[in-house]
């Protein structure tokens, strides 16, 4: 069975362009080897992207030796639970995708707290232009 997202359903996709994911298949899926719970599909904000570099975890700038690209604003990307978490709670929370968002994020943060930042994003960015 796969992985349920934090409504119950199908996990669906949180991006691929850039290629996301603890296993880099575009989802959110963190199964066994995942210990940092790479859970939760956030868009990224320049203020999300501002706090996670402040407190020692910097998204923006490309790791080529780890096929990290370095992230900008409108990005998605499957965050770790504990650091969504730490945002939220010094106000900076990126927007979340819930029905990509594992359900195994609920471990760490309340589905209320989710649904408080929670966006619609549609799988093709192409429908917003």
């Amino acid at each position: 069975m796969s992985e349920r997202n934090v409504l119950g359903g199908q996990l669906e996709s949180c991006g691929t362009e850039p290629m996301t994911g603890f296993h880099r298949d575009g989802t959110c899926t963190v199964g066994p080897h995942d210990v940092g719970l790479h859970a939760i599909c956030a868009v990224m904000t320049e203020d999300f992207l501002a706090h996670q570099r402040e407190v020692g975890n910097d998204l923006s700038t490309p790791i080529p030796e780890w096929g990290f690209p370095g992230l900008a604003a409108g990005d998605r990307w499957c965050v770790v639970a504990v650091r969504w978490l730490q945002a939220y709670d010094a106000g900076r929370a990126a927007p979340v995708v819930l029905a990509a968002t594992s359900v195994r994020a609920l471990d760490v943060v309340p589905l209320e707290v989710l649904r408080e930042h929670s966006v619609d994003v549609p799988p093709d960015l192409s429908e917003l232009t």
